[in-house]
């Protein structure tokens, strides 16, 4: 018997309308976890290379993880949807918490994998053992918030949790996002862009069954010691100011992207401070299942023409939508975010494009004509609101910058891709790596494309752990072992706001995995299955076609030193620097010159039965 695991796969198929089941092997479960690195194996081994994204073939793959539905802190939430991404062409996968997991493993699944393309809008409801899609011709339409009432009040049953797309996902908008619990967001990579390509516009779940664990009594003791743990300094941050802290901290120290990366600080960076938020709009802070923290900080417009407005707040939207846009209207900003949700809109993504824009404007690439008369200068909070609902319904200027930045450039032409910054098409994060040398090769080897959260690097910058405006050898090794545990973390799906509460890491966490699962893993064999799934992205990406040229930085970053008078004046990343820290990296990964996993790794690791993929490229 699996323990913690359900240990049930439940497949859907929404061409035919049938379902099955089939069971969780502990193999699979010990190898790949859970969450993104089950999900990737899963994907890899049931598509065929090159498959169109938004195609029947394409399946969206929803996925808990071995501590979805216990007690175990941030980790008890958990969810996690995987697809080749309409985004980018290549892997995608994005996360979530709140209480929609816990549902999900106590109806009895760790996996649900949605086949097909149904031929009308349907939802999915899950009740335990009884599995039915059901008619959603009246949602379509409506807000993933909306979604979720009109479901509960259908069928009776106010605790009933629910995943649901809006209108960008049902118009194909490739920024679009999975909400689930209202406010919780599986947001990069276009999943709710598939989800809305299937006509899937929801899925519903209630879960009666006991989540049961291996040891009972040691783990409820490591359950308390992680609650202390998260009530203490380690998580002050998160628990107090909320991840909007990072806007005067970054702007500090000249690494806050402003203006689409035209500069690395910004002149209204008080004004869109955590500090300015929470004295003045954060109403209530509130947590997920099973949380310790209580992280999620909801702001309301108090006054003015956005008077009302209600959105969570974290530092990357609020970054994207407001500095790297130059607006530093707090009630503009939020106000932007709550139609990013109502959309379902990954709001990410969607500041960063409209940030694009609007450098288009100001270089005269996109004219009054493009925008239907709209002043799309940076600082325009109005036009921010504006384009994010354009975006949402695929109306005016917004159809075009609904395919994201890098297909949006190539269709607006005149010069616009060197103003376009993504890294495999996915739009950047709200850190200025032309001063962060360390978190910038961390990105340029992203397996999902432009991303923070794959390596965690920026810390050993913005610490002082490096000279952070140095390219060197070692910093490829330094990369990859934080790589490996975010991506053991992504794939137990912990809360990465408590990854600091893991004072021994993989020990801590292979300790909770035995202890929930009965599966015994060592350390060691924690971090070879985190080295293993991160070569597992890179395997599935090569089949799809990328080489080292995907291993790129933005335009800006390796064109436009940082001009502003702070600590990080003048820094810019050259192509001799990248290829430096590539070389490094992909050494150190035991990849060869082209960054292709040699046969000599696969075997290491694990992995000799995909050797095809690299065999005749090496």
């Amino acid at each position: 018997m699996l323990f913690g695991y359900a240990g049930r796969i439940l497949h859907v198929d929404l061409s035919s309308g049938s379902t099955k089941t089939e069971p969780l092997s502990e193999e699979m479960a010990k190898k790949y976890i859970g969450g993104i690195g089950l999900g990737m194996r899963l994907l890899l081994d049931n598509t065929k290379p090159g498959i169109d994204p938004l195609s029947p073939e394409n399946p969206l793959i929803l996925i808990a993880g071995p501590l979805t539905g216990t007690m175990a802190p941030t980790s008890g939430n958990g969810i996690a949807f995987v697809a080749k991404s309409p985004l980018t062409n290549a892997l995608g996968e994005a996360k979530s918490h709140g209480f929609f997991g816990a549902d999900l493993k106590r109806a009895g699944y760790d996996v649900v994998f949605f086949e097909g393309k149904s031929e009308k809008p349907v939802y999915v409801w899950i009740d335990d053992d009884t599995v039915q899609l059901m008619d959603a011709k009246h949602l379509w339409g409506k807000s993933p918030a909306d979604t979720e009432d009109a479901i509960r009040d259908e069928l009776g049953d106010y605790y009933i949790r629910v995943a649901a797309i809006g209108e960008a996902g049902e118009k194909l908008s490739r920024v679009a996002c999975i909400l689930n619990d209202k406010s919780r967001a599986a947001g990069r990579t276009g999943m709710g862009t598939v989800m809305g390509y299937k006509n899937l516009k929801a899925i519903a779940v209630r879960g009666t069954k006991d989540v049961k664990v291996s040891n009972p009594d040691e783990f409820l003791e490591f359950v308390k010691m992680m609650h202390e743990r998260m009530k203490g300094a380690a998580t002050t941050k998160y628990r107090t100011l909320g991840t909007a802290l990072n806007i005067l901290v970054h702007n500090s120290l000249g690494a806050l992207p402003t203006r689409n990366f035209t500069n690395a600080t910004f002149e209204g960076a008080e004004k869109v401070s955590g500090e300015y938020l929470n004295e003045r709009y954060v109403s209530r802070i509130i947590g997920c299942s099973s949380c310790a923290m209580r992280c999620e900080h909801i702001a309301v417009v108090p006054e003015g023409p956005y008077k009302g407005a209600t959105s969570r707040v974290e530092y990357e939207p609020l970054w994207s939508l407001g500095p790297h846009c130059g607006v530093d209207r707090l009630d503009a900003i939020i106000k932007a975010m709550e139609l990013c949700n109502y959309y379902g809109l990954d709001n990410l993504s969607t500041g960063n494009i409209i940030g694009f824009a609007m450098d288009c404007y100001e270089h005269g690439i996109l004219t009054k004509n493009d925008t239907d008369g709209l002043d799309l200068r940076f600082g325009n909070g109005d036009a921010v609101v504006e384009m994010v609902k354009q975006i949402g319904t695929r109306e005016g200027l917004g159809d075009i910058l609904a395919e994201g930045v890098k297909l949006a450039a190539e269709k607006i032409g005149k010069g616009a891709k060197k103003y376009a910054n993504h890294i495999k098409g996915l739009e950047m994060t709200g850190y200025d790596i032309r001063g962060l040398k360390t978190a910038a090769v961390g990105y340029a080897v992203a397996f999902r494309g432009a991303d923070h959260n794959r390596h965690g690097a920026y810390g050993l910058d913005l610490k002082g752990t490096v000279d952070r405006f140095k390219a060197e050898k070692g910093r490829g090794k330094m990369v990859i072992e934080i790589e490996n545990l975010y991506t053991i973390i992504d794939s137990m799906i912990l809360c990465k706001f408590g990854r600091g509460t893991y004072y021994q890491a993989f020990e801590d966490i292979a300790r909770l995995y035995s202890l929930t699962t009965g599966i015994e893993i060592t350390p060691e064999e924690l971090r070879m299955a985190g080295e293993r799934i991160n070569n597992l992205a890179r395997l599935y990406n090569i089949r799809e076609g990328l080489t080292r040229k995907d291993d790129h930085l933005p335009a800006k970053v390796m064109s436009t030193p940082i001009p502003d008078d702070t600590v990080s004046k003048g820094s810019y990343i050259t192509m001799e620097e990248l290829n430096l820290m590539l070389d490094d990296y992909y050494e150190a990964r035991g990849w060869t010159k082209e960054g292709y996993p040699t046969i000599k790794k696969l075997d290491e690791i694990g992995l000799s039965d995909l050797v095809h993929i690299v065999k005749e490229k090496i």
